[in-house]
């Protein structure tokens, strides 16, 4: 399942803090802006229906550098599939294991994350970010639909679900 990590505070001086936030078995380092309200993927333009990214080669490990986001995780092998994860500037690291279907919903005044990402040797960025449509995969459909039972929450007030 996914997981939250914490990291140390190394040293203070007046003003600054200085953060060791390095995940030991990172091999790639993607930095992700979003420019206000941003969801990523968006939804489908024509149907609305939500739509997701999965790594099958690929753990993310995630922090907010600057603003907050909020991130939505299926994964179809858990106990409980649906979980809604917030990330805050300053928080834990939201490790996402690879074959979990995630997206991402930014604050109004956006976001910075750093992905300290672990790839497989001779992976293709191509396939590691295609997006899925949840309205052409019925069982990902059904977890995140409002008949499904309610998702788990993390650090998310129980207004946020709705993206």
């Amino acid at each position: 399942m996914f997981e939250l990590l914490a990291y140390e505070r190394f040293r203070d001086t007046p003003a600054v803090r200085f953060f060791d936030v390095t995940v030991d078995t990172s091999n790639a380092r993607d930095l992700v802006i979003h420019s206000g309200p941003a969801t990523s993927p968006p939804n489908d333009p024509d149907s609305g229906a939500w739509q997701f990214y999965l790594h099958p080669h690929q753990e993310d490990n995630l922090l907010a550098a600057s603003g907050g986001r909020t991130f939505y995780l299926v994964n179809l092998a858990w106990d409980q599939p649906f979980h809604i994860v917030r990330l805050d500037s300053g928080g834990d690291i939201l490790r996402i294991p690879p074959g979990t279907f995630h997206r991402s919903v930014s604050d109004p005044d956006g976001s910075v994350v750093l992905n300290q990402a672990v790839r497989e040797e001779g992976v293709s960025l191509v396939q590691e970010f295609r997006v899925y449509n949840s309205a052409r995969i019925p069982a990902l459909l059904a977890v995140t639909s409002i008949q499904a039972p309610p998702p788990r929450l993390h650090g998310v007030e129980p207004l946020l679900q709705a993206a």
